[in-house]
């Protein structure tokens, strides 16, 4: 993050001359880097009235939290509608889902598609073709002339990921990686919830198949001591630790509320956990239903144990779309046979159940009839009456709302938002807690904040947020124009006949493209992030991570740096190397017949005309190129000592470097100055 020096008195002088003679022409006079916030501190009053003529680099800096990346079409977007009109348009678009079809539109889910209509066996690959789609946007393959199709819900698309980074599931699971679909089911329940309230998105979350499998509810049982069995404490923790309240107690602002000797308190114990987890206890695949009603109308014969009634129950194993359902509550309660086959610890076996599960205790929380502490659940309840009293008990204490407001804000803005902001959303959510938009008002609460739009002047040294590895990919791919193209019909795996998968547009798969974001060390910006593919349940790296160095002194995390590792930033480079510094993957380029697959491929043309008009050099330079892509790709910020650099040395290219093969010098500008910006230092941090 660069360092703004120099007295407020020569800032405003440099920010009254900009006003006089244009912020570009000033700019350009000096190699510093001086806001100029008394322009943009409050004036146009956009948080109220959301009143248009948003300055160009404004809006590309609002794009940059709010979507996958700037296009110039959603620059002028923002820039007409303003910020609060934007926002309504994203609220209001029809959501991009990877599995679910449209109401009365059978297929119009792309792994639908791929399945049903290219015949196609559907892999992880395509799970990542379907999550592309939805988060780059644009045309959709099955409907690719109808523009009610298109794919416009970026925002809805890109909170959806930042949820996804907090309620983790992922493919290195290894039954999930053979389950696609299912995991896609998942990804459509953040989707859906993205602008819903957040206690019924941990209801969605908590009965998904593919949780269960990932964090071992599924078939979780109550506890049965003669055997030494014990119910599996991993959701009850991490629904706790990760997606609910935390470690310590929050006061609203996100800072730890502190004992007499000034220490962190502890949320909850090691006692709470283990009574979740008798609490998460009764729910299995949608096919166990509590009537046992199997194919055959004949129930498992009760020997005495648990085990045998689960023999019939249909896993993935025996039904395909059993990850789609959501698991149901295995509640047997009049049985005939002896015992009590029920899974649920209801507390009301005397040896084997706790009949006072004591969950987190905070004022107010809410008791069973005929108990006495607060936040306590009592015998007699059914699987999904007392899964209902828990989550309502993790939703309604205090501490969700400046939990899940910073990491949200982590996410989308900046690494290190001030106790203020924190608090300024975490009030948006508890206002809203009984809203069905709750998860919208938050969201637009973090977007609009003073400090989410003025946050780099007021705080520079302090403000903004190192770019995930396949964030900076989906900005490059929209910025410029990104679409599969190439490959052949040949045999879809598990299909006969030849399939559709010839220039099907949109696909972003291919070898040496999209695939590879989870499978090459070599190249691939994604190396070690595709959706749904972190490599714990503490996603690709922890909130709480603190860089060394200058950054560890000041107290300052960074959550990103984690996998700013040698390998990811070797590969980022090489990946933009290939695309940009070397021309490949041009969508001009003509198709190479043994191109089996085809790329993802980019508009470098679409910028030519910026690199130059004539003959190149210096008399010909290209400021023009390099100042729309401060706009598009760095929302304005370039320093001018960059900008002084850049141009320089792109005016040393000229009509000589024409290339045999008929490559333009103008395309030669283009890519050498993507591949320049989009591995700067300056690109990299997001302010």
């Amino acid at each position: 993050m660069h360092k703004i020096t120099g007295s407020l008195g020569f800032a405003l002088a440099v920010g009254f001359l900009s006003c006089l003679f244009g912020a570009g022409q000033v700019r350009a006079q000096a190699l510093s880097h001086f806001p100029d916030p008394i322009f943009h501190d409050g004036y146009n009053g956009f948080a109220s009235t959301g009143t248009a003529n948003v300055r160009a680099d404004d809006a590309a800096r609002f794009l940059a939290q709010a979507t996958f990346g700037p296009t110039d079409a959603d620059i002028a977007s923002v820039r007409s509608l303003g910020y609060v009109g934007w926002l309504n348009q994203q609220f209001a678009a029809t959501p991009t889902y990877e599995i679910t079809d449209r109401p009365g539109k059978v297929n119009s889910a792309y792994l639908n598609w791929v399945q049903n209509v290219l015949q196609e066996d559907v892999g992880q690959n395509n799970r990542q073709e379907a999550w592309f789609q939805g988060a780059l946007g644009g045309k959709d393959p099955q409907f690719p002339t109808n523009a009610s199709y298109n794919h416009t819900d970026q925002l809805r698309q890109r909170v959806a990921f930042a949820l996804s980074e907090i309620l983790v599931i992922s493919d290195q699971n290894p039954t999930l990686a053979g389950y696609a679909r299912g995991m896609a089911a998942y990804y459509d329940l953040l989707i859906k919830n993205a602008f819903g309230n957040y206690r019924q998105l941990l209801q969605d979350v908590t009965v998904s198949p593919a949780m269960g499998e990932y964090l071992n509810t599924v078939g979780n049982r109550r506890a049965d001591l003669s055997q030494n069995v014990h119910p599996d404490e991993n959701y009850g923790r991490e629904v706790n630790q990760l997606f609910g309240v935390g470690l310590v107690l929050l006061n609203l602002d996100g800072t730890p509320q502190l004992d007499g000797n000034g220490k962190p308190i502890p949320t909850y114990g090691q006692d709470t956990i283990t009574n979740f987890a008798h609490v998460f206890t009764g729910w299995n695949w949608a096919d166990c239903d509590k009537n046992y009603d199997y194919p055959n109308n004949a129930p498992p014969v009760w020997n005495g144990t648990y085990s045998d009634h689960f023999t019939d129950c249909f896993s993935p194993y025996q039904e395909p779309d059993a990850f789609l359902k959501p698991m149901i509550a295995f509640d047997v309660v009049n049985y005939p046979d002896p015992g009590d086959p029920s899974y649920h610890d209801n507390g009301t076996d005397a040896v084997n159940d706790f009949a006072h599960k004591q969950l987190l205790y905070y004022s107010g929380a809410a008791m069973s009839a005929g108990e006495s502490s607060p936040g306590t659940l009592g015998p007699g309840g059914s699987a999904a009456s007392d899964l209902a009293f828990a989550l309502d008990n993790i939703f309604n204490h205090p501490n969700v709302a400046p939990f899940i407001a910073k990491q949200l804000i982590m996410r989308l803005v900046t690494s290190n938002p001030t106790p203020a902001y924190v608090a300024r959303v975490a009030k948006i959510f508890n206002d809203n807690r009984a809203s069905s938009t709750q998860l919208q008002a938050v969201v637009q609460a973090i977007l609009l904040d003073p400090e989410a739009r003025y946050g780099q002047f007021h705080n520079p040294e302090s403000f903004g947020k190192l770019r995930e590895p396949l964030l900076t990919l989906t900005h490059f791919w929209r910025a410029m124009g990104a679409q599969h193209k190439c490959g052949n019909n040949i045999a879809a795996t598990g299909n006969s006949s030849a399939s559709l998968y010839a220039n099907q547009p949109y696909r972003y798969a291919g070898y040496g493209t999209a695939w590879s974001t989870g499978q090459s060390y070599a190249w691939g910006v994604g190396v070690h992030q595709a959706a749904l593919d972190a490599p714990t349940v503490f996603n690709f790296f922890k909130p709480s991570f603190v860089p060394s160095g200058e950054m560890s002194t000041r107290g300052m995390v960074g959550p990103e740096f984690q996998i700013a590792t040698d390998s990811i930033v070797a590969s980022t480079n090489n990946t933009f190397a290939s695309y940009a510094l070397y021309g490949n993957y041009d969508l001009a380029a003509t198709c190479d017949p043994s191109d089996d697959f085809g790329d993802v491929m980019v508009n470098y043309a679409q910028d030519k005309a910026l690199a130059g008009s004539a003959n190149g050099g210096s008399a010909d330079p290209s400021d023009r190129l390099v100042d729309a892509y401060n706009i598009r790709f760095m929302s304005g910020q370039m320093s001018p000592f960059m900008r002084d650099q850049l141009v320089s040395y792109l005016n040393t290219i000229d009509s000589t470097w024409d290339r045999p093969n008929g490559t333009d010098w103008r395309l030669l500008r283009v890519y050498r100055a993507l591949y320049l910006v989009l591995t700067s230092p300056e690109y990299m941090v997001q302010k």
